[in-house]
């Protein structure tokens, strides 16, 4: 459960459900991630059985990444998630600053007269 509910995974796994891609290009797809964590998760993954990793016989070698049946069944309702993120940040926002903005926030305790 951990391995797929953190911030990057969801991401991961969108990027590669249209298909097979290379490491450069996930990173350049997935705004933020460094290639450190990247391949940690990529690595994670694999052993989880939702990406496969192939090497192709090249010189120098070429990897590329695609989602197992596993995966793609996993990625589905990720892509749906991502999809409603980008589609109602700025709701959120919104909310959040009127949130900090209020005179009262939820939570504080008003005094008694």
């Amino acid at each position: 459960m951990e391995h797929v509910t953190g911030r990057w995974v969801p991401l991961i796994l969108a990027a590669l459900t249209p298909g097979p891609m290379r490491f450069f290009e996930l990173r350049e797809r997935i705004e933020g991630i460094s290639e450190k964590m990247l391949s940690a998760k990529l690595r994670t993954l694999v052993r989880d059985g939702l990406v496969a990793r192939t090497v192709e016989p090249t010189v120098p070698p070429q990897v590329s990444y695609e989602l197992t049946e596993l995966g793609l069944g996993l990625s589905r309702p990720f892509a749906q998630l991502v999809r409603w993120i980008s589609a109602h940040t700025p709701e959120v926002i919104a909310a959040q600053q009127r949130y900090d903005h209020s005179a009262n926030p939820a939570g504080q305790e008003t005094a008694a007269p």
